[in-house]
């Protein structure tokens, strides 16, 4: 089955492709930061802390990944249909977890 409505300007599409790529690069990165904080957790004082913080930072690569993807696809359908551009939908959440994991993090550092 073929896309719906008309074939969007090439550069559009390739705009939309890097943008998804970088959300990839950022999910790609989290993940890494958990894995690195997994391999370091036990000269912290109380390796709970980063071993929760690297958990959550692996969760929130894969999920950064997976809406950088439908983001991906609801902004192509909607330059096919010439509809107005969806709202994102990671960035609020990528916020709030970086946040959140700072926080945590500075005070397993602190205590």
């Amino acid at each position: 089955m073929t896309d719906p409505g008309k074939e969007p300007d090439y550069r559009y599409t390739l705009a939309n492709e890097r943008t998804f790529l970088s959300w990839i690069r950022t999910g790609l990165a989290l993940i890494a930061g958990g894995i690195a904080l997994r391999a370091f957790a036990d000269q912290f004082p109380r390796a709970w802390i980063p071993l929760t913080a690297a958990a959550a930072a692996t969760i929130l690569g894969g999920v950064v990944a997976f809406l950088g993807y439908r983001h991906w696809q609801r902004i192509q359908l909607a330059m096919r249909l010439g509809e107005p551009l969806p709202r994102q939908l990671a960035a609020p959440i990528l916020t709030a977890g970086v946040v959140l994991l700072a926080l945590v993090l500075t005070l397993g550092v602190i205590l």
